[in-house]
């Protein structure tokens, strides 16, 4: 990874996951607001519903026929992609901020969990964390490149990335070293920001400009179009493979995010967060309007590694 970037990525993270968690808790993604965006839930809920859904989409016990997402079908087969409960061990999530989901898949299924991050302050904290739920034994948390990743080929039963896709400056040695220390017949999920599908319309200037600002803020290199992710994915590759657009049942976390920017406790911890985390409440907005329009999209990608 550029050391640059790298180096943005985890001060950005080293200065403001101490606030995320002291306002928004543990879990640094988005939520889940139903299919179409309008269940009314607490947002806390909302992210743990998410990592269920994405379980429930990614890991179903009997796939039949096909899926049919982003208007590409994808062959499907009738066995199940990985049953958790019987065998899967060894989880690997990629991107695992202060452990939030790494705690709950350790917690929900009894599996060895570990997690990567390259911030050191979420690495320690995640360690502290785990300790606190007595899961210190079942979960490992260090600071490492998820574009060079430090375990050997064939290494976990699950792949689990969630929402860290976007701050790869390379997709396809991304999505490559994921495969790598995946085990035959496991599975890989990644749930990724991503931008519209361009096949048949570039983006414009105006859609540029407004992905710039979000990178500049944000510390990503650019994102890719679920499509293009699907076409990576392929090339690796991926028995089972399927894709959806979440982007309508997650799109509310940005209003319950920018409102809950407002209480005394968020804007008291923004004064002694760091300019790049002031800037990141400011523009709180872009993400938020991204949705709206229909430049930004919430998407998934899961698949089988080959036995």
């Amino acid at each position: 990874m550029n050391t640059t970037l790298y180096q943005q990525i985890q001060q950005f993270y080293d200065a403001s996951s101490s606030l995320w968690e002291d306002v928004w808790g543990e879990h640094m993604h988005h939520g889940y607001y139903g299919a179409d965006g309008t269940e009314k839930k607490e947002r806390r809920q909302a992210q743990i519903d998410l990592i269920e859904e994405v379980l429930k989409f990614a890991l179903d016990e009997e796939l039949e026929g096909e899926e049919e997402t982003q208007g590409e079908i994808f062959p499907t087969s009738p066995r199940p992609l990985v049953s958790l409960n019987s065998g899967c061990s060894d989880i690997l999530d990629v991107g695992c901020g202060i452990g939030g989901s790494s705690l709950y898949l350790a917690g929900r299924f009894g599996a060895k969990v570990t997690g990567i991050t390259l911030s050191p302050v979420q690495a320690e904290r995640a360690k502290q964390r785990a300790r606190e739920f007595g899961l210190g034994n079942r979960t490992n948390f260090q600071v490492a490149d998820a574009l060079n990743m430090p375990f050997a080929d064939n290494s976990f039963d699950l792949i689990w990335s969630l929402e860290s896709g976007e701050h790869m400056p390379d997709k396809v040695k991304f999505l490559q070293e994921c495969h790598r220390v995946l085990k035959p017949g496991g599975t890989m999920i990644i749930v990724t920001w991503c931008h519209r599908p361009i096949d048949n319309f570039p983006l414009t200037v105006e859609e540029r400009k407004h992905l710039e600002e979000i990178y500049r803020v944000y510390c990503l290199p650019y994102v890719i179009s679920l499509p293009e992710y699907a076409e990576i994915a392929r090339q690796l590759p991926l028995q089972n493979l399927r894709t959806a657009d979440w982007s309508n049942a997650v799109a509310p976390f940005w209003n319950m995010v920018i409102d809950s920017t407002f209480s005394l406790q968020a804007l008291w911890g923004l004064l002694f967060s760091g300019w790049s985390t002031i800037q990141g409440a400011l523009s709180l907005g872009l993400m938020q309007r991204g949705y709206e329009s229909g430049l930004i999209r919430f998407g998934l990608i899961c698949g089988q590694k080959e036995s």
